[in-house]
C-alpha cells in the first residue's frame, strides 16, 4: 500500500512531504521509503498564519480564507507526494495546520487544525485522511504527541531504555524501555521561542545553523525565569504549543527581567533552555540514547549543547542512521497513522496521550464514491412513504 504523508509543524514554515509504501508480513510491517521534498511556505502565507494564531484575535472570514488556501497548498505537496510514489498512491494523510489547541487546567477540550481536505482530494483524486488528533481528544486524551505510535513500532524496547526526541517547534519525547508502557509528551519549546526571537531581533525567520546563538552566552537570570514555567514540572501527559510558547510569551519574560539582553544572548539562553529542558527529561527516564529528528537537529549549536549534557549518561544519534531521514520523520509517521487508520487500528497510544481508550485516529474525505463502493447511477425522483 502506497500512502503520501504530509506535515506542517508548529514553526509553520512549510509543509514536508513523504510517500511510503506499506507492507506486512505477519507481525512485521515494513516501511519502504519512497522519497520526500520540503514546500517552503511563502512570506505572505507565513504571516497569515501567525497573524491568526494565540494570542491574536480573528475573525471567521480569516479562518475560512486560511483553511482553503492552506488546502490548496497541501493539495500541491499531496499532488508532489504522488509523484514521490510512482505516478499512484492508495491515500493521502494531511492533518493539516493545528492553530489552536485549546487545554485548560491540563486538560485538552479541543483542537482545530486548517488545511480543506477536500481540496486535497479533488486534487489527487485518492481518500484524504484529516483531522487526526479529535479522537484522541474526544477518548479524553491530549490528542497530542501522535508520534509516539511510529517511534514505539521503531524502536526496540528490548534493546534497553531508549527515546525519540523530535525537535519542531516543539520539542517532543517518546520513551519505550522493556517492560514499560509507552511514554510521551511536549517537553516544552525547541524552535518556537528561538524563532520568535529571531524575527524580533534579526528580522529572519530563525537564526540559521544557531550562528547568533553560539556567538553569545547564556544569561542565567533570563534562564532562570524562563525554567520557572510551571508546564515543566507538570506530569504527563502533557501538550503544549504556541498557544503558551509564542512571541508575546518571551517579551513578557524580557519585561520581567527588567534589564536589556543583547540578541545574541537571548538566542544563546534560548538554545540552553530548550537542551536544558530536554536534558532533564531524558534524564529522568534512564535512557541509554536519544535517537533525534525534526527541523532543530539542523542546529549544529543545539546538537552540541545536547550532546555535552547527555554525554556519559545517553548518546545522541538522528533517526537517518535507522533509515528514516530526520527532516522527514513526522511526515513518515502521519503516512504510518494512515495505514493503521485505513487497517481500523489505533493509531493513539493511551499511556501517551491519557485517554480512557486507544482510538482509530482521522476522518476520511473520499474523493468519490466511499472507498469500495459500487459506482451507482443518480437517481431522478425521490419518493416518500409514509
Amino acid at each position: 500500500m502506497k500512502i503520501v504523508g504530509l506535515m506542517s509543524g508548529t514553526s509553520y514554515d512549510g509543509v514536508d512531504v513523504v510517500a511510503a509504501e506499506f507492507t506486512r508480513d505477519g507481525e512485521t510491517l515494513t516501511l519502504r521509503p519512497l522519497g520526500h521534498r520540503s514546500l517552503d511556505y511563502p512570506d505572505d502565507l507565513r504571516a497569515e498564519i501567525g497573524a491568526l494564531l494565540p494570542p491574536a484575535a480573528t475573525t471567521i472570514e480569516a479562518v475560512c480564507r486560511l483553511d482553503n488556501r492552506l488546502g490548496e497548498v497541501f493539495a500541491e505537496a499531496a499532488a508532489a507526494g504522488v509523484e514521490l510514489a510512482g505516478g499512484t498512491a492508495d491515500a493521502v494523510v494531511s492533518p493539516g495546520q493545528t492553530v489552536f489547541h485549546w487545554v485548560e487546567a491540563g486538560r485538552v477540550r479541543g483542537t482545530l487544525q486548517l488545511g480543506a481536505p477536500a481540496r486535497v482530494a479533488a486534487r489527487v483524486g485518492v481518500p484524504v485522511l484529516h483531522d487526526l488528533r479529535s479522537a484522541d481528544v474526544a477518548a479524553g486524551g491530549q490528542g497530542a504527541p501522535l508520534v509516539p505510535a511510529f517511534d514505539a513500532l521503531l524502536l526496540d524496547a528490548a534493546a534497553g531504555s531508549r527515546a525519540a526526541l523530535n525537535l519542531g517547534g516543539i520539542a517532543n519525547l517518546t520513551v519505550v524501555a522493556p517492560g514499560a508502557p509507552v511514554l510521551g509528551y511536549d517537553v516544552g519549546p525547541a524552535n518556537a521561542l528561538l524563532d520568535a526571537a529571531a524575527r524580533r531581533f534579526l528580522n529572519r525567520p530563525c537564526d540559521l545553523d544557531g550562528a547568533r546563538a553560539a556567538a553569545g552566552r547564556v544569561h542565567e537570570g533570563l534562564l532562570a525565569l524562563l525554567l520557572a514555567e510551571p508546564y515543566y514540572a507538570a506530569p504527563p501527559p502533557k501538550s503544549t504549543g504556541k498557544e503558551l510558547f509564542h512571541a508575546g510569551y518571551l517579551d513578557a519574560k524580557l519585561a520581567a527581567l527588567g534589564e536589556p539582553v543583547g540578541a545574541d544572548d537571548v538566542l544563546a539562553t534560548l538554545t540552553e533552555l530548550t537542551a536544558r529542558t530536554v536534558a532533564d527529561a531524558c534524564d529522568r527516564h534512564g535512557v541509554t540514547e536519544v535517537i533525534a529528528a525534526g527541523g532543530g537537529v539542523r542546529n549544529p549549536t543545539l546538537r552540541a549543547r545536547l550532546a555535552a549534557l547527555g554525554e556519559g549518561r545517553w548518546r545522541l544519534r538522528t533517526t537517518d542512521e535507522l533509515g528514516v531521514p530526520a527532516q522527514a520523520k513526522e511526515a513518515y509517521a502521519f503516512a504510518l497513522l494512515g495505514w493503521l487508520s485505513w487497517h481500523g487500528l489505533p493509531g493513539a497510544i493511551p499511556s501517551v496521550t491519557g485517554a480512557s481508550r486507544a482510538a482509530v485516529l482521522g476522518s476520511w474525505t473520499p474523493s468519490g464514491p466511499p472507498f469500495a463502493a459500487t459506482p451507482a447511477e443518480p437517481p431522478r425522483r425521490l419518493v416518500v412513504v409514509p
